[in-house]
């Protein structure tokens, strides 16, 4: 029994001794300080605010003219946080941060001009241009231009009307009667696939207008 006593002493001794030397062996060890390239807090918001000005940049003009407003006070909500802390910055992050702002107030002001542009009342000739995807005068076109005119009105109907005011409507009805004066003109010069045609582009663009009456309707 002795030879067994003799070695589980030593193996209690050493267990008692363990959680001593794990204690020491902490006391010793550093705790771990932040490093140069931690990324404060600060940091992180230019990074969140330099990927917000890149998506808004590359965003649609049209959907992104509606949004300004907000847009706007994103902005400034954003850079006023910034500008307070500016001097925690690092100096190449400073010059991002001008950058970037610089890339937003041109694309601001881009938008402010678009959306001015867009609340003018635009002309007859203005619509027709815009309706027609080119300057024509329309009570001078030949016969075999009627069918690609009555065209490319059908065209940016079916591809804007969902978007279009009231103004919009009227507008593009003003153009479809100016082509059929000129069409009533010059119909006889036409070989009948052609007169079908355009019958057929005139009932679209009326049953369109219609739709947009009912729906009109039914919102009211």
């Amino acid at each position: 029994m002795k030879r067994f006593l003799l070695p589980i002493s030593f193996v209690a001794a050493g267990l008692a001794c363990a959680p001593l030397a794990a204690t020491a062996q902490q006391k010793s060890t550093p705790a771990k300080q932040p490093t140069a390239s931690t990324p404060s807090a600060i940091e992180r918001d230019l990074d969140v605010f330099s990927n917000w000005v890149n998506d808004k940049l590359d965003r649609a003009e049209t959907g992104v003219r509606r949004e300004l407003p907000r847009v706007k006070e994103d902005f400034e909500r954003q850079s006023k946080r910034l500008d307070s802390a500016i001097d925690s910055l690092s100096s190449q992050s400073k010059r991002e941060y001008s950058t970037q702002k610089v890339r937003y107030q041109r694309w601001a002001t881009k938008q402010d001009s678009l959306d001015a542009m867009a609340r003018q009342p635009e002309t007859a000739s203005a619509a027709q241009r815009r309706l027609l995807h080119e300057t024509v005068t329309i009570s001078r076109a030949r016969a075999n231009e009627l069918p690609e005119l009555y065209l490319h009105l059908l065209e940016s109907t079916r591809e804007q009307r969902r978007s279009w005011s009231p103004a919009d409507w009227s507008a593009a009805s003003a153009v479809l009667e100016r082509l059929n004066a000129r069409y009533e003109q010059v119909r006889e010069q036409l070989p009948l696939e052609e007169r079908v045609r355009v019958r057929s582009l005139q009932t679209e663009f009326r049953t369109l207008e219609k739709a947009r009456d009912v729906k009109d309707l039914m919102q009211e």
